[in-house]
């Protein structure tokens, strides 16, 4: 059993005695120097003193002392509750107040004005020093980087790395030079085995001087703008409908609800094998939003589940664009509500209709977004059941055109007893997806990136997770499981944002621009920075985040377990820097044991370094697999983990998205296909929003994730070998 108090006395004890705040303050306040009450009924409960220097004394009356009068602990207990309710009593409650406590007037306004001095004397003292343990923080986690860099090899060359004492083209020079002499290497063992005798390696030239060239023009191509504010963001310039535009779009949604219904329901010949006849689906709905463009190539699924929801629920989630967006996250980057037609009848969502935009992804920078402009329609059928439908609206406006079309495509859920839903899902779209690398091109082309199984999947999914907040029944008998409901529920909602703002960050999404470093391979590294201002849930300050993707030859369930344990974790993290890491509290939220929010305490092998805490999040079903995780701080995270708000502890999450390639015959051990991996770091480089990006910054990220890919590749070569 895990007690969140014990967080404090694990990690150091000392900093517990930083949170001991002086409560003694409000009985010293209690006292109250007044010159001007003399009436007996001035006087509290205890005996009036008499004292101070001669200074204190009135200059009109020498002889005459001031008087203290202490209040009783019935009278500040009363004003104290008050105080709580309404720290500014106008002059009605003062008077009030006064009478209940046998007060003046002038002696209640005195006390509530020391009272509100006090508590802003004690705001600023906490916010002095939370701002000192912040700067402390980033000092530690800077020295902990130079640190990790200094004793990591280069991944290509095996030489040391020496990124501040050479330009970032020499840098590159040199990785490129360590490539042709490995090519070189390979050349002549060739050779040596058809010709008899070995082939003399060609000496390699150093390559010449480069002249310096300033920052500005290196970093000149990486955009800096603030979260959410790229001027190119193309779902920015989708405007809601007019009134002209309502009754096609009414009629519209009338067609495509009823066309799911019969996508649905019908098998055979609309579906052959879970393949959608496209004659056949032609001649059945002759209407819908015209024929498919020129270039564009469809896409059609269908997929069933039973899942731990009720009916009602499934259909409040689609209905609202921020439950919604928020279940499906790995799908959705993000989305906006542009008009509602109607808000439904007796109720509840039946014939609600909403026209809205999206921004579908795939967790990855190489394979570009789905933005979509489409109506949501919903409607309870005759037996119960209900369905939700989406239908694209890009005719009714073409610039800019749209690469995605929606034609109908949704949900059909049925109640089951129990509290669950069986729920049918319907994915057909017209996409123009030239765009995708071609790394991911066959997971996209086979529908295992955005067909309905990875829509059904990630309701199963989140619904099992949801399930876990409300539980009550939590066994107290296991190491580490947090039992404290408020706890859990602060917990899960610090980790579902933490996963929310991975997701968003590490795909092609227009909201924000991502630069190439090197090369045009599937493995270069792909950087962005963008400033955080005002923003409580992450550090204000420029942010550089990097990711790459590359393919490797192992299952993506054993990529999964090797990346979420613990004791594997050195084996990959640099940061980690050869330290012990231990879980110390975990909450479970699946089936699988692998769906589970952790918090990890990695102990420094250097005893000079503080200890850090991770907040890892792990979460896999047949379509997906996430390992996502964001250092915390430790007074933060005892607050959580007590129940308090979450929403204003600062995460800068990292991690790795694990995808099936989509082929069976890709060449990994046991048949079940490689992974496709994409690896992301987000990392704060300067506290000033305002601050230039140094090209050192760069290049230290750079080399901080190609280490970890070596070292992932590394280890999982030895798993398979």
């Amino acid at each position: 059993m895990f007690e969140p108090n014990m967080l404090l006395a694990a990690m150091n004890n000392a900093d517990s005695n930083n949170h001991n705040y002086n409560h003694e303050d409000n009985n010293n306040e209690g006292f109250l120097r007044d010159d001007e009450f003399d009436s007996p009924n001035t006087k509290s409960g205890s005996e009036n003193q008499e004292g101070g220097s001669g200074n204190d004394q009135d200059p009109l009356h020498p002889n005459k002392k001031k008087r203290y009068h202490r209040h009783t602990q019935l009278q500040i207990q009363e004003m104290e509750a008050f105080f709580k309710e309404c720290p500014h009593p106008d002059d009605k409650q003062r008077k009030q107040l006064s009478r209940e406590l046998n007060l003046e007037p002038l002696q209640v306004k005195f006390w509530f004005q020391n009272k509100r001095t006090q508590m802003k004397n004690h705001h600023e003292r906490h916010e002095n020093s939370h701002l000192r343990a912040e700067n402390e923080k980033l000092r530690n986690d800077n020295l902990r980087y130079r640190e990790a860099l200094a004793n990591a090899s280069c991944p290509n060359c095996g030489g040391p790395t020496a990124i501040g004492e050479m330009s970032f083209d020499e840098h590159q020079l040199r990785l490129e030079n360590a490539r042709l002499r490995e090519e070189i290497d390979r050349i002549s063992a060739i050779a040596a085995k058809y010709v008899g005798k070995p082939v003399s390696n060609y000496p390699l030239m150093s390559p010449p001087p480069l002249p310096p060239r300033p920052l500005e023009l290196a970093m000149g191509n990486i955009g800096g703008e603030a979260y959410g504010n790229n001027p190119n963001d193309l779902l920015k310039s989708i405007t809601a409908p007019t009134e002209s535009d309502k009754p096609v779009i009414i009629d519209l949604s009338v067609a495509a609800m009823e066309e799911l219904m019969r996508m649905v329901q019908v098998d055979e010949p609309l579906w052959k094998s879970l393949v959608l006849d496209e004659e056949e689906y032609a001649r059945t709905f002759p209407r819908g939003i015209g024929p498919r463009p020129a270039g564009y190539r469809s896409e059609a699924s269908r997929e069933s589940a039973v899942v731990i929801m009720n009916h009602v629920s499934i259909v409040e989630i689609l209905m609202d664009v921020n439950q919604w967006s928020t279940i499906f996250a790995g799908m959705v980057s993000r989305a906006m509500t542009l008009a509602v037609l109607s808000t439904g009848v007796a109720g509840n969502y039946n014939g609600a209709l909403q026209v809205m935009s999206a921004e579908f992804q795939v967790p990855s920078p190489l394979v570009p977004t789905r933005e979509t402009y489409f109506a949501r329609y919903c409607k309870q059928q005759g037996d119960g059941s209900w369905a939700v439908v989406d239908i694209s609206l890009d005719s009714l406006q073409p610039n800019p055109p749209a690469r995605c079309r929606r034609r109908a495509s949704g949900c059909l859920i049925q109640e089951l007893p129990n509290g669950y839903s069986k729920v049918t899902w319907v994915e057909h779209v017209e996409v123009d997806d030239r765009g995708v690398h071609n790394l991911y091109k066959h997971m996209v082309s086979t529908g295992h990136a955005f067909g309905a199984k990875r829509w059904v999947a990630i309701l199963d999914r989140q619904c099992e997770r949801l399930a876990s907040v409300m539980a009550t029944n939590i066994s107290s008998g296991e190491v580490g499981v947090i039992t404290n409901q408020e706890g859990r529920r602060s917990m899960l909602k610090l980790a579902e944002r933490m996963v929310i703002s991975f997701c968003a960050g590490v795909s092609a999404s227009t909201a924000h621009t991502w630069t190439t470093l090197s090369g045009t391979g599937a493995e270069d590294v792909r950087v962005m920075t963008r400033k955080s201002v005002d923003d409580p849930g992450r550090p204000p300050g420029i942010v550089l985040s990097a990711a790459t993707s590359f393919w490797i030859p192992v299952p993506p369930k054993r990529v999964f377990d090797f990346l979420r344990d613990e004791n594997s974790r050195n084996e990959w993290d640099i940061l980690s820097n050869g330290g012990v890491v231990q879980e110390m509290a975990h909450i479970a939220n699946g089936r699988d044991t692998g769906n589970c929010v952790s918090l990890l305490r990695v102990n420094s092998a250097n005893s000079s370094q503080s200890n850090m805490l991770i907040l890892q999040e792990s979460c896999t079903d047949p379509t997906a697999s996430f390992v996502i995780y964001a250092p915390v701080d430790i007074v933060a995270m005892n607050i959580v983990l007590n129940g308090g708000d979450p929403d204003y502890v600062a995460l800068l999450p990292s991690g790795f998205a694990i995808l099936p390639d989509g082929n069976a015959n890709s060449g990994a051990p046991g048949g079940d296909g490689g992974s496709l991996l994409t690896v992301a770091f987000q990392i704060l480089v300067d506290s000033v929003p305002t601050a230039k990006l140094s090209l050192g910054s760069v290049a230290t990220v750079n080399n901080l994730i190609a280490c970890t890919v070596e070292r992932i590749k590394a280890s999982m070569s030895c798993e398979t070998a």
